[in-house]
């Protein structure tokens, strides 16, 4: 057995699916073409990837860690100890699995992770999704080998002969969706006289979204549209009254995205650059209503990235109570403009990203393990 077929692999990411979803790629590619490889998740323990990787089919590891709120609060009197507590603990994950490549994609966890891997010498990676790098990845872009990026300009943050254009990772399920219109309309028990509309507010949810899809219910129904209304986890409480067999349906989370997608015939979405990247290979017509709520508003320059080459529409917050109704309508009665904005969209699709990605591990791999093999980890 050669050690190509033995690699041991750590991938890091989570808090978010914008965070997970594209390690979980990476690791479904890697394990593709390493089909030995042994594979080990790292998250934050209580964060979402604790349950979305095992589902995908991977273990995974806990780390005590959260983010530095941005506001002055308790919760950050906290935050060194629970940074030197996953410190430690990364160090012991590191030293038992003993990994030949770490992978970073984002979030609390892979900052202890990527910096005891960078420390020891081990080869690492992050991939960063959005035009503004996180807290997390600008602290490690000076002591990884690879950052691999997907839009222009991130050598404001990163040094740039690190730097890797790539595009965001999605999942393959989503490469075929125009094969699977049928069974995503069964599975989710639309009615062909309809037309569906998707709405995701991201894995947790979106207030405002929902405040709005609530609101607009009635007028759905006069334009002739059911809804698959992906709520989120923090809201589903809330809104799972709506849900209903006939024209809307409710969920805290969609499992089966692909055929959620190949129902839909339309669909409203947030601008994070994990859902605008899938967007973009998906090519349905999209209204993007971006979180006013991040740093450097990135969601609104993703957005407008599209918006720009006439790929998409948006509506700000701020606009929804006066232009919602009218825009969709009229989105809703153009065929002409449902099909110039799917047409368009599809071009932006960079949809090799996560073999690209793989590419970089594997040149990582092979520089770094065929000179002479690496020192026992201490």
């Amino acid at each position: 057995m050669t050690k190509k077929e033995t690699y041991k692999i750590i991938l890091s990411g989570g808090g978010t699916g914008g965070h997970i979803y594209p390690a979980i790629a990476i690791a479904n590619e890697l394990k593709f073409r390493f089909p030995k490889a042994e594979f080990l998740f790292v998250g934050a323990l209580d964060r979402m990837e604790m349950e979305k990787v095992p589902q995908a089919g991977y273990k995974i590891e806990g780390l005590w860690i959260s983010g530095i709120q941005r506001k002055l609060t308790l919760k950050n009197l906290t935050f060194p100890v629970k940074l030197v507590v996953s410190l430690m603990r990364a160090r012991k994950i590191v030293k038992s699995f003993q990994p030949d490549v770490v992978i970073g994609t984002g979030g609390f966890a892979s900052g202890p992770l990527l910096q005891v891997a960078a420390s020891k010498g081990i080869p690492s990676l992050i991939q960063e999704q959005n035009s503004f790098p996180g807290i997390t990845n600008k602290l490690l872009g000076k002591k990884v080998d690879r950052i691999c990026v997907a839009y222009d300009g991130l050598e404001r943050f990163f040094p740039k002969d690190k730097l890797i254009k790539t595009g965001n990772p999605i999942r393959q399920d989503l490469l075929e969706i125009d094969t699977k219109i049928e069974e995503g309309k069964s599975e989710f028990k639309q009615k062909k006289s309809k037309l569906t509309l998707l709405v995701l507010g991201g894995s947790l949810g979106s207030k405002r979204i929902n405040e709005l899809i609530e609101k607009e219910l009635e007028f759905f129904q006069t334009q002739n549209v059911q809804v698959i209304w992906q709520c989120g986890k923090l809201y589903y409480d809330t809104y799972k009254k709506y849900d209903s067999s006939d024209n809307v349906q409710v969920h805290a989370f969609l499992n089966t995205m692909d055929l959620a997608y190949a129902a839909a015939d339309f669909i409203i979405s947030r601008a994070g650059a994990s859902s605008v990247s899938e967007l973009c290979v998906v090519g349905k017509p999209v209204i993007f209503i971006p979180s006013p709520n991040v740093a450097e508003d990135h969601q609104t320059k993703n957005a407008m990235a599209i918006v720009d080459r006439d790929a998409a529409l948006l509506i700000r917050e701020t606009d929804l109570d006066v232009d919602f109704e009218n825009r969709f309508a009229q989105l809703v009665g153009s065929s002409e403009k449902q099909q110039q904005l799917s047409k368009n969209i599809k071009k932006l699709a960079l949809t090799n990203a996560t073999k690209d990605i793989v590419d970089e591990v594997e040149k990582l791999l092979n520089t770094h393990l065929s000179s002479s093999k690496r020192e026992e980890i201490n």
